[in-house]
């Protein structure tokens, strides 16, 4: 009877390491469930102008940046010969913001018949060093390349 208990005891504690061990996953399995996790539609912050940074709420300081944004636009539009002559009421642009901060324009919408898009997207080209820094957009704290469409709406001839 003492063999048993003890072969029964033997036989358990064996056994039992089983149990209690832990299967540990690998660092690929954990980074792909993180990576899925991730809402990569979405930014944490969005690009800024240091003007906006004072703002804390991010809400606020979105619209700032879009404000702003739109607001040097049309100062490049309307200080371009080009459109001066134009009648153009409004325009939309993909902007893309890269996490060096680097701004490019391609006109989406515009009345083609007032003026045509490689045109305008020239003129963004040619404008872009004007406009000032922007801060890029940030996911989990690393900068990351934005694209949006900006609506700009102006009347080039009431200056």
């Amino acid at each position: 009877m003492k063999n048993y208990w003890a072969f029964l005891f033997f036989t358990f504690l064996l056994t039992s390491c089983n149990f209690v061990q832990k299967e540990i996953p690998n660092s690929q399995e954990l980074l792909r469930r993180e990576l899925h996790a991730i809402d990569w539609s979405k930014v944490d912050t969005y690009p800024s102008y240091d003007s906006c940074e004072k703002l804390t709420d991010a809400a606020e300081n979105k619209e700032c940046f879009f404000d702003r944004l739109n607001f040097e636009v049309v100062r490049v539009l309307k200080t371009d010969s080009l459109v001066k002559i134009s009648t153009i009421d409004s325009v939309q642009f993909k902007v893309s913001i890269s996490s060096n901060s680097e701004i490019d324009f391609k006109t989406e919408a515009v009345n083609e018949k007032l003026m045509p898009k490689f045109m305008l997207d020239s003129i963004m080209k040619k404008h872009k060093n004007s406009f000032s820094k922007i801060q890029p957009a940030t996911k989990r704290g690393i900068p990351v390349t934005t694209q949006f469409v900006l609506n700009v709406k102006f009347n080039p001839s009431s200056d």
